[in-house]
This record gives structure tokens, sequence and C-alpha cells, in this order.
């Protein structure tokens, strides 16, 4: 797996064929796009709304969108930040991480996030979290599954839905 930070186009804009691949993948997770609502339509998830999403995504100060690749396509992508909103709160945020559903289950997504760790303690972080859907089972157990604990309960600032917060040292 190739792991490298997303490079945007001219004016901003993600390259077609990347947005195609792109979009495939948020397609590619319609029961996790059921569950977020973040696409009005998952089982019509358009490049316009991809590209819609990273874009605001990026305009977060220290965010960083990782893509992981893998025999030349992209299999995954992580979107991170490196301070969380909530100045009291020192650690860095896994806000995304998303594996096509055609390579699930073969320890891509955990490859992934243990990259995204070790990105975070080369720079000195001690800890690192995430926030996961209340009603999203598999990616409870997913993140417990590798080391993350629940260190709360709280509604997403936006749109408003009930997550657990998981931690895990690094």
């Amino acid at each position: 797996m190739i792991v490298e930070p997303l490079e945007l186009g001219e004016e901003g804009a993600l390259p077609g064929p990347l947005l195609t691949e792109l979009t495939d993948l948020y397609a590619s997770n319609r029961e996790f796009q059921q569950l977020s609502g973040e696409f009005p339509d998952p089982d019509d998830i358009r490049p316009e709304q991809v590209a819609a999403s990273l874009a605001e995504e990026l305009a977060r100060p220290g965010a960083e969108v990782l893509l992981a690749r893998s025999a030349g396509r992209v299999i995954g992508i992580s979107v991170t930040l490196a301070h969380h909103p909530d100045p009291d709160d020192p650690d860095p945020w896994i806000g995304l991480l998303m594996v096509h559903g055609r390579d699930h289950r073969m320890g891509f997504g955990r490859e992934l996030a243990e990259i995204v760790e070790k990105r975070f303690r080369a720079l000195g972080r001690t800890g690192v979290k995430l926030a996961v859907l209340d009603n999203n089972r598999k990616a409870l157990s997913f993140w417990r599954s590798l080391g993350y604990e629940e260190v709360g309960r709280r509604r997403e600032r936006a749109p408003g839905r009930d997550c657990v917060v998981l931690r895990k040292p690094l």
C-alpha cells in the first residue's frame, strides 16, 4: 500500500480520473453512507458531491487527506485533523477512514490506520481520537480491535448525530 497526501490540480480542482475513483470509493460504502447521511442519496453519489465534501474537509485548518493505493488504484482514504476545533483537546483526530467496498476485510483498513498513527507518532503526538456514529456497530468493532477505547459520547457539531468518541495512546 502506498499512502500519499491528496494533491489538488489547477485552481484547487481534483483531476477528473482521480475524482472518478474517489466517487467510486465513496459509492462502494453504501451502508456507511446511509448511516452517515452525508450524501442525499447513497445510491447516487455524484462526483461534484465528493469534490465538495473533500474541499470542505481540506478547508479546515490542519486537515490532511491521504489517499491509499494498491496495484495503481485508489483503495482507501483518510481525513485527519492536526487539532480538534475544541482548543482544550490536545489530540489529533481521524475524521474519516474509508476503504473501497471491494477491498473490505483484506487488512487495508488496519494498515491505513497504522500508517496514520505512525505519521502522528513521528510528529510527537501522544494519542489520536476519532468519533464513530453511535449506530455504526461495524466501525465501533473495527476501531476497538485496533486498541481504541471509548472516552466519551457526544453529538457531532454538524449535523448533530450521536457519536462515540474513541482514543488510542500512541
